[in-house]
């Protein structure tokens, strides 16, 4: 009886030594977390209002889309995006306080008065397509504000799954914002008609800049699956899924739109060529989620960074002229103990969000992507890239050699593991001079968790996933981490970021998508709203208590726009840089953001936290286009506070 006690135990031994080294491992490499007392005391700086936001009545409700028959099992899956928002001065009231959002549960994209004060402007709207072809198999994604014709109003573009964009253009003689302020037209020529029968592009992502450096802003447009009828449930196939979990290159093209003229008045237009040929197929061809362009070497082209789901971001360096947009794909350096799956271009993880920040002042972009980190789930990691460059020259000569000098210590900060995450936006919310980094996460809200057959595709050979036979069912019901909250990361004093969505009310278990982020009432404290997939949005009014100084600029171009019922809020100098180095030296980085992220689009003000020492004048250098497409610096003294400013071959304060 005991030999065969001891023959046994010793088969048992290799299993519960391994066990044995795995809980050992876990106690190792396990991250120390602050304590409650601390979280909280970190938490106190800040504080939100949840608010409601208003929405028009009267659409047919759904909560799950129609699919193609080949995607039936999975159309909980494919209805998983869609929910988007953009914060930004649509009536030219001089305040970022509207919000256009795109609500899956009714397919329509809404504006809407920013909840508070001036709430009763106007009466929230859907877009309409007016005379546009349209049909039943197309969802809008997302909603990006630009002034697309140049005449200092904000447009709105829309990108949808099953047609190509749509362009809303500000009317002139609009008294007030209605469905009928807005004039649709197309970004694509199409042959028209009562019946949209054009191409089925499935677009989740766009991005607005100077790419070519003529002076007017162009758009790259990614999209995701393989044009095709995907929400279209009379047809049975033309449609597939990824071939691969980890380098799938078989999504729909990207492309690009060079700016080439526009006209305003009763007519107003804006018109673009479609370049199909910038980036390399194997990136076009990628499963876009997310993209987001700045200047980072300095020269005032914007590079770009796109997010791919499936594996294989690439951030692309601008060798552009004017007339010819050109990127060149650049690459991490592997070097000893650094896993493939983080390297800058070769990564295998799930892009899903992307922004930029200086988060350690040193005058260099860093960057926050998001991925899918869920314990026993799918356990990637977000990636926080910070730039390693001695300073932009180097920066310059390494993207110059296809190198991108980034390394992610997502781990060591203690940001690596958030959740199924997607959009990011990085954003000073009490003014302190530091960044915080709010995170959208979740998948699909159900009771029954279908986790575990997740993981049996996660394992499946890649020869198989482009077959959607071959995918598990994921239907109304069905959870995957439906119960994931918002993420709200602030460094504390021993430079390891928290998160403080519990301590701050906003860890509510519901699935979000897109965050948008302005100053809403004008008070200098950064408002937030927040995308939620099939459920309603949420407008998160900024109430920290004593927050610090800061700088708000708004930067339009120093051309007079036209006269009209609405006031024209001017047109802003998307990709404008701006450097502002406080008395103790330490510099702080912000830019006219175009339009970065997954599904949240921030207002195009620059705002920077100074914290609660600066009292008088701060040191401000500004690097801009003119509409020439010349190339403008100045250095000002400016005091905290709000400031408008023209930038033409000089900064004139309005």
């Amino acid at each position: 009886m005991t030999a065969t006690l001891t023959s046994r135990l010793r088969k048992q031994l290799p299993g519960a030594v391994a066990l044995l080294m795995v809980v050992g491992m876990f106690f190792i490499v396990r991250l120390p977390e602050a304590s409650a007392a601390d979280k909280a005391e970190l938490a106190r700086k800040y504080a939100f209002q949840p608010m409601n936001i208003a929405l028009p009545s009267g659409f047919r409700q759904q909560t799950i889309r129609r699919v193609n028959k080949e995607y039936k099992h999975i159309d909980a899956w494919i209805s998983s995006v869609g929910a988007g928002i953009a914060m930004n001065d649509l009536d030219g009231d001089g305040l970022p306080n509207d919000l256009c959002v795109t609500d899956p549960r009714i397919d329509q994209v809404v504006v809407t008065p920013a909840p508070g004060a001036r709430a009763q402007r106007y009466t929230p709207f859907a877009l309409s397509s007016g005379s546009l072809p349209m049909n039943d198999a197309m969802a809008p994604m997302g909603c990006a504000p630009g002034d697309f014709n140049e005449d200092g109003r904000m447009d709105l573009l829309v990108y949808l799954w099953g047609r190509t964009p749509i362009v809303h253009l500000a009317k002139p003689d609009a008294a007030k914002l209605t469905a009928d302020a807005y004039v649709a037209t197309e970004l694509v020529p199409n042959a028209g008609g009562a019946t949209y029968t054009g191409p089925e592009w499935n677009s989740n992502a766009v991005s607005i800049a100077d790419f070519d450096g003529d002076g007017h802003e162009d758009i790259y447009l990614g999209n995701y699956f393989p044009h095709g009828p995907v929400l279209d449930d009379r047809k049975r196939g033309g449609v597939s899924m990824n071939r691969s979990l980890s380098a799938a290159t078989n999504g729909g093209e990207d492309y690009f739109f060079r700016w080439t003229g526009a006209r305003t008045g009763e007519r107003p237009s804006a018109t673009f060529q479609r370049i199909d040929n910038a980036v390399p197929g194997d990136i076009s061809r990628g499963w876009v989620l997310a993209a987001a362009a700045n200047d980072l070497d300095g020269d005032q082209l914007s590079e770009l960074y796109i997010a791919q789901d499936h594996g294989k971001d690439a951030l692309l360096h601008n060798i552009s002229r004017p007339g010819k947009i050109e990127f060149a794909a650049v690459h991490g350096v592997r070097t000893p103990g650094l896993p493939k799956s983080k390297r800058i271009g070769e990564d295998s993880f799930k892009g899903m969000g992307i922004d930029f920040a200086d988060f350690d002042h040193d005058g260099l972009y860093d960057m926050f992507v998001s991925n899918i980190t869920t314990t026993f789930g799918i356990q990637e990691s977000n990636f926080q890239f910070m730039n390693t460059a001695k300073d932009q020259a180097d920066l310059r000569a390494k993207l110059g050699n296809g190198v991108g000098p980034w390394e992610d210590r997502s781990t060591n900060l203690g940001t690596a593991w958030s959740g199924w995450a997607w959009d990011v936006k990085v954003a000073d919310f009490n003014n302190s001079g530091e960044s915080v980094i709010a995170q959208t996460t979740g998948f699909v809200k159900g009771e029954v968790n279908r986790w575990p057959q997740l993981q049996e595709l996660a394992a499946t050979n890649d020869l198989a996933t482009d077959n959607p036979y071959w995918w598990p069912y994921v239907q109304a019901g069905d959870d995957i981490a439906g119960s994931q909250r918002l993420a709200f990361f602030v460094c504390a004093p021993d430079g390891r970021y928290q998160d403080l969505a519990h301590e701050l009310g906003l860890a509510i278990p519901v699935p979000t998508r897109g965050i948008a982020v302005g100053d809403a009432d004008g008070d200098g404290r950064l408002d937030m709203a927040v995308a939620r997939q099939w459920d309603e949005p949420v407008f998160y009014q900024n109430t920290s208590p004593a927050p610090g100084a800061y700088l708000g600029l708004q930067l339009t171009h120093d051309t007079e726009s036209p006269e009209g019922a609405m006031p024209a809020q001017g047109s802003p100098v998307v990709g404008a840089q701006v450097t502002v180095t406080t008395p103790d030296g330490r510099k702080h980085l912000a830019r006219v953001d175009g339009g970065s992220g997954h599904s949240g689009k921030r207002s195009h003000e620059v705002h920077v936290g100074l914290g609660s020492k600066v009292t008088g004048p701060v040191q401000v250098h500004l690097t801009w286009r003119d509409r020439s497409g010349q190339v403008r610096e100045q250095n000002l003294q400016l005091n905290p506070g709000r400031h408008a400013l023209r930038l033409g071959s000089q900064a004139k304060e309005r």
